[in-house]
């Protein structure tokens, strides 16, 4: 979600390659359209698997899309998922004999919290467990990371592959820095949606080249400026006449 504009962002990650790709939006509009934010990551997510058929393993989300409807659509997909949960979400690790308590209020082996550790969420089926990871992401900042990976063992790995979220946040920075995105100041929204898709357009043509020629999306814009003044050095379009 792209604070103060109202998009909901489907980002593509290829961690071998290190290149990421916008693959699907939406507008974020609930009087227009009476979609939440969580049904747009669906609808988003079953384009995804569904119709696109993107080969794609596993699905990062905010804690804000943590939610079990969406959690139970991603196996649905036969995918997996990293995503975080809110300090107070409701959690069990004693395979029902004690009751539910915060995920922060939970005691940590170093075993535990080397490998994570098997728990139900509040409201999925008794038998549903998820592996619960505690993900130191700063000194003042700690994750508590879920997954349905029976796999994964290893906290530094999920926080590796945590890591991978951030690059849609890098999408947004660039978004906003390089074309403007958020700059639109007309007020009929058909005229923001083509604002918005326009300048998605011109993000997905500067990534494209800027990973072809080995550069950044900043740097390219910043030359074609660059390029300008050497021309106009050279040749001004207004010359001075000087007394």
């Amino acid at each position: 979600m792209i604070k103060g504009i109202g998009i909901v962002t489907c980002v593509y990650v290829n961690p071998a390659a290190d290149q990421f790709w916008l693959i699907d939006y939406r507008l974020y509009d609930p009087d227009g359209d009476g979609k939440s934010k969580l049904d747009h990551v669906h609808d988003m997510l079953t384009n995804v698997g569904h119709h696109k058929r993107l080969p794609f393993r596993a699905v990062l989300m905010d804690t804000w899309y943590a939610t079990k409807e969406l959690m139970l659509l991603i196996e649905s997909l036969k995918k997996v998922y990293y995503c975080p949960l809110k300090d107070n979400r409701q959690v069990d690790d004693s395979g029902g004999d004690r009751p539910y308590q915060r995920v922060d209020s939970l005691i940590w082996s170093p075993a535990e919290l080397a490998h994570g550790k098997t728990i139900k969420i509040k409201g999925f089926l008794k038998d549903h467990k998820v592996r619960l990871f505690r993900v130191e992401v700063s000194t003042h900042r700690t994750d508590w990371v879920v997954t349905n990976d029976p796999a994964q063992t290893s906290a530094e790995a999920t926080q590796q592959a945590c890591g991978f979220r951030w690059k849609i946040e890098q999408l947004h920075r660039e978004g906003k820095q390089v074309t403007g995105l958020e700059r639109c100041q007309c007020r009929k929204a058909c005229i923001q949606c083509n604002h918005i898709g326009c300048a998605f357009l011109v993000w997905v043509r500067l990534k494209h080249l800027a990973a072809q020629i080995g550069r950044t999306v900043y740097q390219l814009k910043h030359g074609l400026l660059d390029d300008y003044l050497i021309q106009q050095l050279k040749n001004p379009s207004l010359k001075m006449v000087l007394a």
